[in-house]
């Protein structure tokens, strides 16, 4: 039996899942704040986990706490199709960002199950550990740690703002399981997520075809000169780490400017001590984000960055370090799974480009241990991140249709 056009999701119970769901951990302006492993995301784990038990799956948990709900294929021999995202959130986070690809994916099996439909190879359907790294940086640990990245022990050292480790916390919240990390074998890898950025509803396109994923380099930057009083400090007599922030934030700037188009970069968090209006900063410390789809021109931006820091602080006397805080190098998803998607796309009848995605998902670190790909739908003003994100219920629909179809075609229908 083939999977056909005309099997298409339930729209309106998948909306109304994302709606269920957001009801947790809700933030302040219309969004979510379900940050990973507080009791938000523990609340939210354990609804998608009612769920999956009463779409008739089983519930694996590994030792960084992601959750794996399988339902049987009629090969007991054949290796899973994975499908999935992550649930948690950013502090001033939206309803939809990794969400979708979750419920997406628990969609497709009460689809498969509404239609009697069984198939050739299991489907497990995931929710991967604190993929935002807002509250345990960096981004993507849990995935990193099954693809092999990190290791166990430094994901559990990770530590939140009020010197919480990861590990103590998944202990708290109930979340740490007894399977190791990265023991699963798999088929293949779909993840559906909005695409977080402008493209799609710009060019009026229903899906986007991820081919690639662009690198990305984080940098933590330290500069050290000498506090002393506004006021009556003379011009010449300053080393102000401020100022040296400053001119930094231009050649970034600059250097990413130099690799147009698809070159990105800015600083993103900075902290400045002592932090009071009428002393001059003696320290600073904020990061840098570079991203492109190239390695060589995300080398070539650290390398100018590098030796532009050296200069800028030698020319103003500060002391100054960089540190490599994270980042991954390009990805290059899996023909197979790309053709997969773009396949269901036009069966669908879906306008549809290929796109470069330019942020982190666990499917870049999944892309290194099994055949991965992505599918995006829009979103409103590619807004991301933030309250505010928004999509519609047809946008939802278009992009999880076309995850079904991908993935049912891969996992392989049973007459």
């Amino acid at each position: 039996m083939a999977i056909t056009s005309n099997m298409r999701i339930n729209s309106e119970r998948l909306w109304d899942s994302l709606m269920e769901m957001a009801k947790i951990g809700p933030g302040i302006a219309g969004g979510n704040n379900r940050q990973t492993l507080t009791d938000e995301d523990a609340e939210g784990r354990r609804l998608f986990e009612r769920w999956c038990t009463d779409a008739g799956m089983t519930m694996g948990l590994d030792k960084m706490g992601t959750m794996f709900a399988r339902r049987e294929g009629t090969d007991p021999d054949a290796l899973p199709v994975y499908v999935g995202s992550h649930l948690d959130t950013q502090p001033t986070g939206g309803k939809y960002d990794g969400v979708l690809g979750v419920l997406g994916g628990l969609e497709i099996i009460r689809q498969l199950n509404d239609m009697n439909i069984k198939t050739k190879h299991p489907i497990v359907v995931v929710n991967f550990t604190n993929e935002e790294g807002t509250r345990f940086a960096p981004a993507m640990v849990a995935s990193g740690v099954f693809a092999g990245r990190h290791t166990l022990d430094w994901a559990y050292a990770r530590e939140d703002a009020e010197g919480k480790t990861l590990g103590d916390e998944l202990k708290r919240v109930g979340y740490l399981g007894d399977e190791e990390v990265g023991a699963r074998k798999m088929h293949a890898f779909f993840e559906l997520h909005i695409e977080q950025g402008p493209i799609l509803e710009n060019e009026n396109k229903d899906i986007g075809v991820v081919t690639h994923g662009q690198g990305l380099k984080w940098l933590e930057v330290t500069l050290i000169g000498r506090e002393s009083h506004t006021g009556s400090t003379p011009m010449p007599m300053r080393v102000n780490a401020g100022l040296g922030m400053a001119r930094m934030t231009e050649l970034v700037n600059e250097i990413a400017l130099s690799h147009a188009p698809n070159a990105v970069g800015a600083i993103g968090h900075c902290d400045v001590y002592p932090n009071s209006r009428n002393i001059i900063p003696g320290k600073v410390v904020f990061t840098v984000d570079f991203r492109h789809p190239e390695k060589d021109v995300i080398t070539d931006m650290e390398t100018r960055f590098r030796q532009g820091v050296r200069e800028i602080s030698e020319g103003i006397g500060l002391q100054h370090s960089i540190e490599e805080v994270g980042g991954f190098d390009p990805v290059e998803f899996d023909h197979g799974c790309v053709t997969a998607v773009r396949a269901a796309a036009e069966r669908l009848g879906y306008s549809h480009r290929d796109l470069v995605s330019g942020a982190g998902h666990d499917a870049c670190w999944i892309n290194r241990v099994a055949p991965t790909s992505m599918v995006m739908c829009p979103c409103v003003d590619g807004l991301s991140h933030n309250e505010a994100e928004d999509i519609s219920p047809d946008w939802a629909a278009a992009g999880t249709n076309v995850l079904f179809h991908a993935v049912v075609e891969t996992a392989v229908i049973v007459d």
